[in-house]
């Protein structure tokens, strides 16, 4: 067996263990299913993946194998850690509230695709009585959710069942299929939201955590669980209360730099000063939902101008922008990406959140178009998936630190750039500095210190300059995502950490394009594994080397 071959059984573990995301993604032959949630299903998983990594162990040393390595442990770590268990309202991470995020944004564009999604929507009534039943086991083994999510939940299947017309229904069809869609979403899809939205509410939500127990800890086995989705979402052996550690230096350093744009911006001379005078500044935020969407687009097609003095390759297809949906846009992040299809059915999509947007911040919005956009996540996914002579496992890997490192690298490399309008803009480069350094804090300080959500809040209201609307938001996600939140600036310090080591080693032969190409030539990776692609590439390129 060769290395492909172990890594195309790995593929496929991975579209069969997540379908919705290898729908996304665009990994092949899962587009009809749904994630089979049983406890026998979760064990076969696990059997299988320790079974390509002890193939992939028998290989050559070289970058796929490490990353079938990674990547099958990932998997093995998430299912014991079993948060789908309990974890109700996420819209990336909830089984049932990701139904509807994820299946409207796969087009179809042919019958077999027409004749896959309406197989999918069939099997949603066993879907949602399946995670049902999760749910039911969870709280048997004393494994509860937290009440104040079960409730927002609840609220997100009350407005999807509240919609006109369906977002099941907002993929066009062939005629002869449109009515067997409408039919299934009239009689099998919507019945069975409102029967697990019952669940919900009568048997799951009272059995909740209150606010002041939302994190792992609290739960049988949730240390475990924690240091298993630290280890998931960073590729490093550090522990969470190192993590803890570094958030909080980087919290305190990056006051000198909130002083010294600040006291250019606003006349201001303490970080205390600048960060409340972003806080509270009626006129720093926006003036209404359309001029969100107009100022992303101008944002990105700024970047992209720059874009080839720093890269040596560009994305074949450009981001466009819209507006998060609204049945998901109260619970949502300020701002994401999803992907463009592999088939060129569906563009790399920059979304951005209109939700309440009179209380939303203005001056970061550059910063967050850079990260989601260009020449983050876009630069980095798309320009992934056009890297054909690699296998398809490395065009699609989810790494989350290699992913969001790179796009929070990309906030800084746009100010290199020249990409800031002015120095407000750059402040608000610093306020996501700052979430991303407290999210070290904060989501340590929930799952593996026990902190209440109102100390997370506090947290975030005195170290960051979220909105309000925001900060509660984002606290609800770092319950519901354990680890994710570390994935930022641990993956970023290990992109920075390895340009300087490169920077000092070639000196004068350092070439900015080419590190890049480098990075993200190769598709996603572990951090160890980008380190070792790295240091390689500067001993071949050392002066005098043949």
């Amino acid at each position: 067996m060769t290395i492909n071959e172990v890594a195309d059984r790995l593929l496929d573990l991975i579209g069969t263990e997540d379908p919705l995301e290898a729908s996304l993604a665009g990994i092949p032959g899962h587009d009809h299913e749904l994630r089979d949630l049983s406890p026998d299903a979760d064990a076969e998983f696990k059997s299988r993946a320790i079974a390509i990594a002890a193939a992939a162990e028998l290989e050559e040393p070289c970058v796929t194998r490490s990353v079938v390595l990674q990547q099958a442990a990932a998997l093995v770590d998430k299912i014991n850690a079993g948060v789908a268990d309990h974890v109700l309202a996420d819209f990336l991470s909830a089984p049932a509230i990701r139904l509807a995020t994820y299946i409207p944004r796969v087009v179809p564009t042919t019958e077999d695709a027409e004749r896959a999604l309406l197989e999918r929507l069939a099997r949603i009534p066993g879907y949602l009585a399946a995670a049902a039943d999760r749910n039911r086991a969870a709280i048997a083994a004393e494994r509860f959710p937290v009440a104040r999510m079960a409730r927002t939940a609840i609220a997100h299947i009350d407005r999807y069942l509240g919609e006109n017309p369906d977002a099941f229904a907002q993929n066009a069809m062939t005629d002869g299929r449109t009515a067997e869609r409408d039919r299934l979403l009239s009689d099998a899809v919507r019945p069975a939201f409102a029967q697990y939205r019952d669940v919900l509410d009568k048997e799951i939500a009272p059995h909740g955590r209150p606010d002041e127990k939302p994190g792992l800890c609290w739960l049988p086995g949730g240390d475990d669980a924690y240091d298993a989705m630290v280890r998931v979402h960073t590729t490093t052996s550090r522990t969470p209360e190192q993590l803890h550690q570094v958030g909080l230096d980087l919290i305190a350093g990056l006051a000198e730099e909130y002083a010294e744009i600040g006291g250019r911006v606003f006349g201001l001379s303490t970080a205390a000063q600048v960060q409340e005078r972003l806080r509270t500044d009626p006129a720093l935020k926006w003036n209404n939902a359309q001029e969100v969407i107009s100022h992303a687009r101008a944002t990105i097609e700024r970047a992209e101008s720059v874009a080839p003095e720093w890269f040596l390759r560009m994305p074949a297809k450009r981001c466009v922008v819209q507006p998060v949906p609204d049945a998901e846009a109260p619970n949502a992040a300020g701002a994401y990406y999803t992907a463009p299809a592999l088939d060129g059915s569906r563009d790399g999509t920059y979304w951005a959140n209109t939700y309440k947007a009179n209380e939303r911040d203005r001056y970061n919005f550059e910063s967050i178009a850079y990260h989601e956009a260009v020449p983050g996540h876009h630069f980095q996914i798309a320009l992934a998936q056009e890297l054909t002579e690699l296998h398809l496992l490395r065009r699609l890997a989810s790494i989350t630190a290699y992913a969001e490192g790179w796009a929070l690298y990309a906030e800084r490399l746009a100010d290199e750039m020249g990409l800031f309008t002015d120095d407000l803009a750059r402040l608000g480069m610093l306020a996501e500095d700052s979430m991303r350094a407290a999210r070290l804090v904060v989501d340590t300080g929930l799952h593996a210190m026990g902190w209440t959500r109102e100390q997370t809040v506090d947290y975030l209201r005195a170290n960051t300059v979220m909105s309000e609307v925001d900060i509660q938001s984002e606290t609800d996600r770092y319950i519901e995502v354990p680890g994710q939140a570390l994935s930022y600036m641990v993956g970023r310090l290990e992109i920075q950490r390895v340009r300087a080591r490169a920077e000092h080693d070639l000196s004068d032969a350092f070439d900015i394009k080419a590190f890049h190409e480098v990075v993200l030539g190769g598709g996603a990776l572990p951090m160890p594994v980008l380190d070792e692609v790295v240091a390689e590439w500067v001993r071949r390129a050392l002066p005098g080397r043949p």
